[in-house]
């Protein structure tokens, strides 16, 4: 019994861990994109973070795998978890700030549960969860204020992008699934390795790096966004599928709003409403109710 509660101890610390590298992000791509263009960092955000990750599994002594089975896996969980929604979530912010970022890209957990109840169906679905679900729709909500969510609807090309990058993460979470049993690295960097592979000639086709002037502030932010937001946050996420499964992994998203509104009230000086700290109340709830297993039942004779 106390295993099993040092276990869970374990995982929710993972869990804050992973909230906070992915709160910041936003605050590091709106930066970012001030002087580089989105498409390029994102490129930059995914090279980097390939050479960090290839670096630590060769100090460690784990090779990649090899076989075209296992790097279509990883191109596919580029697609779902790098390439596609980092370049819309950092296009998108461009005109948005990093509080509507935060609210709109919240929604992961609510397509990861769709898409496991109507199709997977590998995760049970017990109203315990449908409980966090709303709970964590309804915190979020609080956090951001009403104030914040009226904005929604003047850039709605935007908020749409960020939906469907949210759709993007709720699906990988579920197809990362596929690589149970290996060593959270190499998924990791697999994957991070092909939506490099993805991005990079694209940004050097479209956008001519070379040509570009960055500030100081967002090349830090690129930096900070490849080691931390990335590198180290991608080993976590996959480490947390095999343990908490898509939907509880996913949850990190309610935790991560009013991380990463702080951050952002910190770093950007936005505002957030008097209803934070009620929502932050039920946001925790929330991640509580889809991640803690329930306790089961004594087993009858």
């Amino acid at each position: 019994m106390i295993m099993k509660q040092t276990n869970i101890k374990k995982e929710l610390a993972l869990m804050l861990a992973l909230s906070t590298l992915w709160g910041a992000s936003y605050s590091f791509i709106k930066i970012g994109v001030e002087t580089i263009p989105p498409l390029s960092l994102i490129a930059g955000r995914t090279l980097i973070a390939a050479v960090l990750l290839t670096a630590i599994l060769k100090v460690r002594g784990v090779t990649l795998p090899n076989g075209a089975a296992i790097w279509g896996k990883f191109l596919v969980q580029a697609s779902l978890n790098s390439a596609i929604p980092f370049t819309l979530i950092a296009w998108a912010e461009q005109s948005t700030d990093a509080g509507i970022a935060t609210i709109l890209n919240a929604t992961t957990p609510i397509f990861a549960f769709l898409l496991t109840a109507l199709l997977t169906r590998h995760d049970p679905v017990n109203r315990r969860k449908l409980c966090g679900v709303a709970t964590g729709i309804a915190g979020a909500s609080l956090i951001v204020g009403l104030q914040a969510m009226a904005g929604v609807g003047h850039q709605l090309w935007a908020e749409l992008a960020i939906l469907a990058a949210s759709g993007c993460y709720g699906g990988a979470a579920i197809f990362g699934r596929h690589f149970r049993g290996l060593d959270p690295m190499i998924p990791a960097t697999g994957s991070i390795l092909c939506g490099a592979a993805l991005l990079v000639p694209a940004s050097l086709a479209i956008d001519r790096p070379w040509t570009l002037n960055p500030s100081a502030d967002s090349v830090l932010a690129l930096f900070a966004l490849s080691s931390l937001s990335t590198a180290l946050a991608f080993v976590i996420y996959f480490r947390l599928l095999q343990t908490l499964g898509s939907v509880g992994t996913t949850a990190q998203a309610y935790l991560r709003v009013p991380i990463g509104v702080a951050i952002s009230v910190l770093f950007l000086r936005e505002s957030v409403t008097p209803a934070a700290g009620f929502g932050l109340v039920a946001v925790v709830a929330g991640v509580a109710a889809m991640t803690i297993p329930a306790p089961r039942a004594p087993a009858t004779r």
